[in-house]
């Protein structure tokens, strides 16, 4: 999976936000990402699996495996949700 072209990740105003930067997108708001979201938002704009992003979640913070996979299933619903995600 990975996020859809035409969204980026931008820092304004000390916060992480996604936004579209074309018109031809289906979402036209703004999600605001806390640090874990913004670094798994990084991880699929390269394209990954779900296993991947919580293993990464794993080996870059102090987190057991069953709350990664859970914090990752929880961002992945919302993107989806929103339609920024591609398979």
């Amino acid at each position: 999976m990975k996020i859809k072209d035409g969204y980026i990740l931008r820092t304004v105003a000390g916060m992480r936000v996604a936004v579209p930067v074309c018109a031809k997108t289906d979402f036209d708001g703004m999600i605001t990402l806390n640090e874990t979201a913004a670094f798994l938002w990084q991880k699929l704009t390269e394209g990954t699996t779900k296993e991947a992003l919580t293993d990464a979640l794993t080996a870059e913070y102090d987190v057991e495996e069953a709350t990664a996979a859970a914090d990752v299933d929880a961002l992945l619903t919302k993107l989806n949700a929103a339609g920024l995600l591609c398979d």
